[in-house]
Parts: C-alpha cells; structure tokens; sequence
C-alpha cells in the first residue's frame, strides 16, 4: 500500500524533494493519484553524471530531511511512490545503472528534470518553459501531448546561459586578466579571490573544477553586472536563453515560464520580446514529480 509520494528535482548543484501523504485511491479509472503535500527537504547534488551512488545518497538525505520536517518517522520504501527529475538521465547507461539501485521502492519513475520542470511550471498543461541553473534546457508541452527538448546537451559541450557556462566565460576572462592580455576589473578581481588569491590557486582550482564549481562562478558575474565584461557574459547568456525559447516555439504562443535558480536572475539581460511574455512557474520540478508520480500511480496502481 502506497502512504507517501515523493516528488525529487536533482541537479548538479543539489537536490530538492516535496514530501506528501497520498490520498486514497479513486474510483474512477485513470485518475491521477491524489496527495496533500507535508513538507520539503534538500540536499546535496545528485545529478547522474556525479555518480549513481552519490545520486541515491543525496536523494535519501533529501527524503530523510521532509521526513523529518514533517514531524514523522521515515518508513521503509516499500510504503512510498516516486518520481524524479534528475540531471544526466539523457545518459541512457546512467539512467538505467540508477533505476538498478532502486533501494526498494515499488513505484519509480525516472524523468528528465526539464520534464519535470514543466509539469509543475504549468501544472501539467502545455506551455514551454527555459530552465537555467547548473545547465540550461527547454522543453515545450503541445496541446496534442507532444513534448519535445530543445538544448540540454550538457556542459562544457552545451547548456549555454547556465550556471557553468556563465562560470566558464569568467574563469576564461580571469586566465588572460592574469597573462595580461585583458585588463583586470572587478569581476577578476573576484573570481581570482574566490579560488585562493592567485595564479598558483587558480590553477589548482582549475585542476579540481566540476560543472558545480564552475557554476558557483555565476553568481558573482551576477553581483558584479557592472563591470563591462560580466555584463557582456550576461548579455549573451541571455541571447542563449532567447534562443532556446524560439526554438520550442517559434510563433511565441504558448505561456513561456522562466525556470530554475537562474531563471528570472537572467530575465533582465534576456530580449526585451522574451522577457515581456516570461511568467514565473506555477510550481517547482519537485512539485512536477509529484504530479508525475501522481499521474504514473493513476495507470500503474499499487496494491
């Protein structure tokens, strides 16, 4: 018997989970499982490419931590339902090696997290939304059911505007400050003093960096717009985010949702056309796991 569903947004930067308390079955067939939301937990990253084991870890501190918000003590999976929206699962071999590591729960289903992230962005209705975090992505909902991804091919190879992309281009910036082929200024000077104050600590940094040190960069080129160089990082991210939303839809129709811990932090460097018709999400992806879950349970009951 299912008691609780879990929704689950992993990244590269951390996790996030909405704990709720499901409701009884419906009788009427093809109903999506109805919950009442308890509370929320996070996490470390648990996106698939820092690995499967590191992935199931922070997912499990995550559920620890609503469990215990919520005032309750964690039962055994077998009593829980959940969804995930995780970073890394275009990885087929990283989707599947994370699916096999199922500690036990009987309902599981594994999304991207820019699915997820428009299910709660639109409550399951069409619309597109541009995700920008760690990485970027967008995904659009049609009125006929057909989804369809634009971008989120990873970094360093793709995922422009996002968190490390943006924190690429400075720590770019920060090495030719240091040869001396660009002035400094004061996003260098910030991003030299954020990885130890030198050329011998930069390089360091550099010989460690992940996609989320990276993307830990970006928000100093956000605290920093002034400085010539990081407004011009900005201004291109934000003509990245643009193209992908023209991408999904090219006449501009769908309710767009700006997503993600970067996603209305860029909006004032985006297109000014984009930027008018953004709209904040409706809900998170954690919350569009939930929904996801909810709608798998709704087809595939669990006794």
């Amino acid at each position: 018997m299912i008691d609780f569903l879990i929704g689950v947004d992993g990244g590269g930067t951390g996790t996030r989970v909405r704990l709720a308390r499901a409701a009884p079955r419906s009788n009427q067939p093809a109903a999506p499982r109805g919950y009442t939301e308890l509370a929320q937990g996070s996490a470390g990253p648990s996106g698939l490419g820092l690995g499967i084991a590191n992935a199931w870890a922070a997912v499990g501190d995550a559920i620890a931590q609503a469990f215990d918000a919520a005032g309750l003590e964690r039962p055994g999976p077998a009593r829980t339902a959940i969804g995930l929206g995780l970073a890394g699962v275009h990885n087929k071999q990283w989707a599947q090696a994370f699916t096999a590591a199922n500690p036990g729960y009987p309902a599981l289903v594994l999304e991207t997290d820019a699915f997820t992230t428009l299910m709660g962005a639109h409550g399951g209705h069409p619309g597109a939304i541009v995700a920008i975090g760690t990485g970027s992505v967008g995904e659009v909902l049609l009125a006929d059911g057909t989804r369809r991804e634009v971008g989120g091919w990873g970094f360093p190879a793709g995922d422009e505007a996002g968190g490390a992309w943006i924190g690429l281009r400075a720590i770019n910036h920060v090495q030719q400050v240091l040869d001396g082929r660009q002035p400094r200024g004061a996003l260098a000077d910030a991003v030299v003093h954020a990885c130890g104050g030198h050329r011998d600590t930069v390089q360091a940094w550099l010989g460690g960096a992940t996609q989320t040190a990276y993307a830990s960069l970006a928000p100093l080129v956000l605290r920093h717009a002034d400085d010539p160089v990081a407004a011009a990082i900005l201004r291109d991210a934000g003509r990245e985010a643009a193209a992908i939303a023209r991408a999904l839809d090219p006449q501009g129709t769908l309710p767009l949702a700006l997503c993600g811990s970067l996603g209305q932090a860029l909006r004032p460097w985006m297109p000014a056309e984009l930027a008018a018709r953004a709209v904040a999400p409706a809900g998170d992806s954690a919350a569009g796991a939930l929904c996801v879950i909810a709608q798998y349970l709704a087809y595939h009951p669990v006794q």
